[in-house]
């Protein structure tokens, strides 16, 4: 998929991505969920709350139609009642510890508000190629975390970061180096960049996060391990 992007394309695609805090983005499109899938949510939800059931099934219905964060973009009434649905699960996660074990997965973008993303999301095309899943991978006890953006059927781009519990629910991070990789090639790109980010709410299903730049991302966790 990868093989029309030509260096300086490389470059302006490397260049957006690396500038993005923690996250990377990709074209979403809802998975059908698997049995396994439907059967941890019923789990999950039968050891929460009635009230944090709720704010997690309205907070999915608000963002599961709108095409990973791009119509929220022209939507502002839309963006205020997701932020307001988010504020209600954050506040159901406050006080508990997000930056443990549970922390640990490869975790599916849903939904975001950054910029950049959205840009590389709506714009993919512009590369030569389209984004397929988009993915955080992190590892709390290896203190690693990888930003994964794949180009089925044999592309991947991903910036691999070191991670340091800074509290109950704060991650900082720090890039260390990137690559950009298809059938047969690897081009090495260095990366820039740190701050932190909040996972506000997680849970056996999804985890609802805020970084530096006020930005918010809903993740779920992906039914599969993904491996460099």
């Amino acid at each position: 998929m990868l093989k029309n992007l030509t260096p300086e394309r490389y470059h302006m695609a490397a260049t957006n991505c690396l500038q993005l805090p923690a996250i990377a983005i990709g074209n979403f499109t809802h998975p059908t969920r698997s049995f396994a899938a439907v059967t941890r949510s019923s789990l999950t939800e039968q050891s929460q709350s009635p009230s944090s059931v709720a704010a997690k099934r309205h907070l999915l219905r608000l963002v599961s139609d709108q095409d990973r964060g791009l119509k929220t973009q022209s939507d502002p009434q839309k963006l205020s009642q997701i932020i307001e649905a988010i504020d209600l699960l954050a506040a159901v996660g406050r006080g508990t510890v997000t930056t443990d074990g549970s922390l640990s997965s490869t975790w599916r973008m849903l939904w975001t508000t950054e910029k950049e993303q959205l840009f590389i999301v709506k714009n993919a095309s512009f590369f030569g190629t389209s984004a397929g899943d988009v993915l955080q991978v992190i590892d709390v006890e290896k203190k690693t975390l990888n930003n994964v953006i794949t180009f089925p059927p044999d592309g991947v781009f991903f910036v691999r970061s070191d991670i340091q519990v800074a509290s109950s629910q704060r991650v900082n991070f720090q890039f260390t180096s990137a690559v950009l990789r298809g059938k047969g090639w690897e081009f090495p790109l260095p990366p820039f960049g740190q701050g932190w980010f909040e996972s506000l709410y997680i849970d056996d299903e999804i985890r609802v996060v805020k970084d530096i730049r006020q930005d918010y991302l809903i993740v779920e966790r992906a039914p599969y391990s993904w491996k460099e």
